[in-house]
């Protein structure tokens, strides 16, 4: 072949004699051929055959390649080692052709057939197409044409790859006078003899050559004596590789075609896959059958093993629970079919014979492991729930948890023990140990839920008993507001913190925890106590305005007897004021910070310095001048207390006190004009120079009154029925509402007042002249009354009654004016 033709073949072994794949070697080629360019547009071509058959002068001429040929002149011997590939030239689509090493070569030897099954394997595994090169004078014959081979070959691609049709190109070297109508009939009986004699697996027992195979037969004549005549119909083979891939060709009907760029990696596995089988290592005819006879029997034992009532009766007796004795049963079962596996192949090869034995064994000990994996599930299963039932009985009767945790534990796992011995079967070394050590961890972790569950549950219990120990005594102690409030309050967390601590210690003591453990937890449980106090004192911070300003209310409405303060003129309100504001400036100290950690503070007195002595102010306009601030309150942290302890701020104190006395300024106001209405009703006598005076004045008028008693009579009348009047018309309220529309009111009013009046006032007078001389002869003064003194009774007895009606309207100096009208009347009348 030209030195160009070389070039463009690329030939590269594949694998070597030693049957190491060249990965290098088939990468370059790759690279160089630029296969991985192709998809899969492209074919592989292969050529098995006896050794010195002419298969490398066939591809030569036929795919223009430079493969090794033989020297007939040198004598017959091996030219090609392993298999080697290269680039078809001048033929698309790509075409890549491998030369198989040939078979029944004396280099080897006659029992060292391992390669040239493997390498025929690989050519029907990876090639579309494969050339059988054989003599024409081999037709016919059993032992020859690569009979053997083939059925071997056929048998283990069927156990290990899926049918891909391959064509079988079976090419005649050679031929002789015979015609080809008679010699290829004979070839295709022989090759479906071969399949039909080929043990199949389940999946193909049906399958027909023709699933796998296409099986073409072309002859040639001697390249030797004819070769004119062989150059001429090698180059008509040639023409049917030209197109192979589509449909009608060769290999048109081809299946699972790898991509171009995957078959340096295909090609590998699929030859790892080949050099892993044993079964392709057989050197020996009598190990070669020892081995096809022991593996019938073991898949026909294996097979009845899967179809046996009894174990399919046991299998879901294990699907549904327990079963006692189910290692015995399971023992029995296996025990039957390796028996009758031993009987049958006694007379085989011993160590074909154990292998497949130990592989069956193997295989149904696979089989019915999922039954004891089943059994071991509701072992662990059962033995968990009685670990969770006997743990929850253990500590309802007060048992410690860690000792109910200890002997629920140990009865548990003897149970699963004693459960796992029952299920052992006698053929397996199974261990269950694994399924042990899972169900320690899941009574592991169910102990640790319950003992986190119930830790949680009993700080629970203790944080509630401190709430309720804390919560409203606290809140009793701030709303009361002194000195001691603060030191109280830290007393009774103490007292309550370890009480609750001293319960808890001796309840958690069960539960055997480290003390590290134990410390934080106690810590946890003052913090929350403390968490308490301070949570309830920032609720009472909120409420200080309300506090302060019931403070201020109490203090100032109520004397030192806590009775209500009646604002009768004697009573020091500016003194008042000042005390209640003290009590309610002292509640705002007190809640100003939280003080569970005895530091001393100056917060009191500073509120008081700069709240009750007026240097708030005054510090305004005196800073102003000074042009810095001086306010001790001007800050948003007290001295001395730490951030995470301050309650109210300087800054919110001030504004709070504020706020404080804009809205207690109407309670004061309120006390003052009370209390000057209050000297107002009292001081009902005009001055005493007045008094002088009218009687100077009024000497005349008075000694005219005195001489004649009728005109003092006729004013008090006319007295009394102005005021009944004033009452009935109710003129204080009328002239609430303005001047003008009291006086509309009043006038409106007037005449039915007076009818009205007038009317009672005679059917007073007609019921009392009417009544019996007994009625008024209890008294001799009565007796001798006067019509004027009756008709003044009847007047006063009418304005007390109205009085009386009109009560809800009169103030309680006018009631005291009243009154004291009254009592003049009854004295000017006993005159």
């Amino acid at each position: 072949m030209g030195e160009r033709e070389e070039e463009d073949c690329f030939p590269t072994q594949l694998i070597d004699g030693k049957g190491e794949f060249n990965v290098e070697g088939l990468d370059t080629f790759v690279n160089k051929t630029k296969l991985s360019d192709s998809g899969l547009s492209y074919a592989v071509v292969a050529i098995m055959g006896p050794q010195s058959s002419g298969k490398s002068t066939l591809l030569n001429h036929l795919f223009k390649t430079s493969f090794r040929e033989m020297d007939a002149f040198a004598g017959r011997s091996q030219t090609t080692k392993g298999i080697w590939m290269a680039k078809c030239v001048g033929i698309e689509p790509f075409t890549l052709v491998m030369d198989l090493e040939g078979t029944d070569g004396r280099e080897r030897g006659e029992d060292d057939t391992t390669f040239e099954k493997q390498s025929a394997l690989f050519a029907l595994a990876v090639a579309d197409i494969v050339l059988i090169n054989m003599w024409c004078h081999d037709i016919g014959r059993e032992q020859a044409a690569n009979k053997p081979l083939l059925k071997t070959v056929f048998q283990v691609m069927l156990r290990l790859f899926s049918p891909r049709k391959t064509t079988l190109l079976f090419v005649i070297r050679d031929k002789t006078k015979t015609p080809m109508e008679l010699l290829e009939p004979v070839l295709r009986e022989d090759i479906q003899k071969i399949w039909d004699l080929v043990r199949k697996p389940e999946a193909h027992k049906n399958t027909p050559l023709s699933e796998f195979f296409n099986v073409e037969v072309v002859a040639l004549s001697s390249y030797e004596d004819k070769e004119k005549v062989f150059k001429q119909e090698v180059a008509e083979l040639r023409q049917k590789f030209f197109h192979s891939i589509s449909p009608g060709g060769l290999a048109g009907d081809r299946r699972g075609v790898v991509p171009a760029s995957g078959f340096s990696f295909s090609s590998q596995e699929i030859w790892k896959v080949i050099k892993e089988n044993r079964d392709l290592d057989l050197p020996a005819h009598k190990v070669m059958v020892a081995t096809v006879r022991c593996e019938e029997i073991a898949n026909e034992k294996l097979h009845h093993l899967a179809t046996d009532e009894t174990w399919l009766e046991l299998q879901k007796a294990a699907e549904d629970g327990l079963v006692p004795g189910f290692g015995r049963k399971l023992t029995s079962i296996l025990e039957k079919y390796l028996s009758e596996y031993d009987a049958e192949a006694i007379y085989f090869d011993e160590g074909v014979r154990k292998e497949k034995r130990l592989q069956l064994k193997s295989k149904a000990l696979d089989f019915v492991y999922t039954a004891y994996a089943t059994m071991l599930g509701h072992l662990r299963s059962n033995a968990l729930e009685s670990f969770k039932i006997r743990l929850e009985q253990s500590l309802n009767q007060g048992k410690g948890f860690a000792n109910a945790v200890r002997d629920s534990q140990h009865f548990c796992l003897l149970v699963f023990d004693k459960g796992c011995e029952d299920a052992a079967v006698t053929q397996a070394t199974w261990n269950a140990s694994k399924v042990r050590e899972k169900l320690c961890r899941d009574i592991d972790s169910h102990a640790s839920s319950a003992q986190t569950a119930r830790l949680s549950e009993l700080t629970a219990n203790y944080e509630k008993r401190l709430t309720q120990a804390l919560s409203e005594p606290v809140e009793s102690l701030l709303e009361a507001g002194g000195k001691e409030t603060w030191p109280s309050i830290r007393t009774l967390l103490k007292r309550e913190t370890e009480a609750a601590v001293t319960d808890f210690l001796d309840v958690v003591t069960g539960f055997e925890l480290d003390h590290a453990t134990i410390d934080a937890m106690v810590q946890n449980l003052k913090d929350y106590s403390r968490s308490v106090v301070e949570k309830k004192a920032r609720e009472e911070a909120a409420k200080i305005l309300i506090r302060m300003k019931d403070r201020f209310s109490t203090v100032f409405s109520h004397d030192k007897d806590s009775m209500p303060r009646v604002w009768t003129g004697k009573e020091d309100i500016r003194a008042i004021t000042k005390d209640a504001r003290a009590e309610a400036l002292s509640l705002l100290s007190v809640m100003a910070a939280i003080r569970l950690d005895e530091r001393p503070d100056k917060i009191e007195s500073t509120l008081f310095s700069s709240l009750m002595d007026g240097t708030v102010s005054d510090s305004s306009s005196h800073n102003r001048s000074l042009g810095a601030s001086t306010d001790p309150l001007a800050s948003s942290s007290w001295e001395k207390v730490p951030p995470k302890d301050v309650l109210l701020s300087p800054v919110q104190c001030k504004s709070l006190w504020r706020q404080f006395k804009s809205e207690t300024e109407y309670t004061v106001t309120q006390a003052i004009s009370a209390q000057e209405a209050h000297k107002r009703n009292n001081n009902w006598l005009p001055p005493a120079w007045a008094i002088v005076l009218m009687f100077v004045l009024g000497f005349n008028e008075l000694m005219m009154l005195l001489k004649n008693p009728l005109y003092l009579l006729g004013l008090f009348v006319a007295f009394l029925l102005c005021k009944a009047l004033w009452v009935q018309l109710d003129v204080p309220r009328e002239f609430h509402h303005g001047a003008l529309a009291g006086v509309l009111s009043i006038t409106s009013k007037f005449l039915p007042t007076v009818m009205n009046l007038l009317r009672k006032l005679a059917e007073e007078a007609q019921g009392k002249t009417t009544q019996g001389v007994p009625e008024y002869s209890a008294s001799q003064s009565y007796r001798h009354q006067s019509p004027s003194h009756s008709i003044s009774e009847s007047v006063q007895s009418n304005i007390s009654s109205l009085a009386d009606d009109d009560a809800e309207y009169s103030s309680p100096a006018l009631v005291q004016r009243r009154n004291t009208s009254n009592v003049r009347e009854t004295e000017i009348s006993e005159m």
